[in-house]
């Protein structure tokens, strides 16, 4: 695994393994998410309640890196249109297209399948190339899939070894899809940790990158978010080392369904 790796998706398409997430991220966006893809990002997580649009639209029209090797992924509220709210993102944002378009969370009433034949439609017209889920349960993914005919590519979920669920790893991996760790750093709540500021001594590197590199291992997608260029550069610094079996083990038994949000829609 390198910096430049992906994950091949049951779609065809291929999403990098690491990402950079922009919640909150609405001062200097525009310099953060360049310096991102100068050191090497290539995936930009963000929704359409961020605010962060015009920002990510100045990095990526800049052409430091070709809008062809950007990965943009983006969300769709639970009370929108979703054709229409994916056509107001990419306006805003100043682009033709998403790579992957997700329902932000489960509407109160329902599973989604309204929002999914409108991200559906986008699909069509070529709005997005993928569309996928976030906040789902297994439960809620199935009634879906079985309302539309088909199973998201995608479940972006809070994810950390102090927060998961093996259940939802399986069932995903048997049917193809890729989970997303948003707050896979615990929003600095839990980098103090002395299990894990061990194994960061042992393999001499930071907390933060030992968590990125557990999602690493595990297959899933972790989309870190940082303002400073120091945690930006910290953050992707992390194919040079591997986690052994033991480490793993480990940091699996940290799992308490914790969540830096107040709870996992997913447990």
């Amino acid at each position: 695994m390198h910096a430049q790796s992906s994950i091949a998706l049951r779609s065809g398409s291929h999403m990098p393994v690491l990402g950079l997430g922009t919640w909150e991220l609405t001062h200097r966006t525009a310099q953060t998410v360049t310096r991102a893809l100068q050191l090497g990002y290539r995936l930009i997580d963000t929704a359409c309640d961020y605010g962060s649009q015009p920002g990510i639209g100045q990095a990526i029209r800049s052409g430091i890196v070709e809008r062809s090797s950007i990965y943009l992924v983006a969300k769709v509220e639970e009370t929108d249109d979703a054709y229409e709210a994916t056509r107001k993102y990419l306006s805003d944002i100043g682009v033709d297209f998403a790579d992957l378009m997700l329902i932000h969370r489960p509407p109160e009433q329902g599973v989604g399948e309204e929002l999914w034949r409108g991200l559906m439609r986008a699909r069509d017209e070529e709005l997005t190339k993928d569309i996928g889920v976030s906040n789902y349960d297994v439960e809620q993914i199935e009634h879906l899939s079985e309302i539309v005919g088909e199973q998201p590519v995608v479940n972006q979920i809070e994810w950390t070894p102090f927060g998961h669920s093996e259940r939802m790893l399986d069932f995903c991996r048997k049917n193809g899809i890729v989970i997303q760790a948003y707050s896979p750093l615990t929003r600095a709540e839990r980098l103090q940790e002395p299990a894990l500021k061990e194994i960061a001594a042992q393999r001499g590197k930071t907390a933060a990158q030992v968590l990125i590199r557990w999602n690493l291992q595990l297959g899933t997608v972790p989309l870190p978010k940082a303002n400073r260029p120091d945690h930006l550069e910290e953050d992707f610094d992390v194919f040079d080392f591997e986690l052994s079996e033991e480490d793993m083990s480990r940091l699996n038994e940290l799992n308490e369904s914790y969540s830096a949000l107040g709870s996992l829609p997913y447990i």
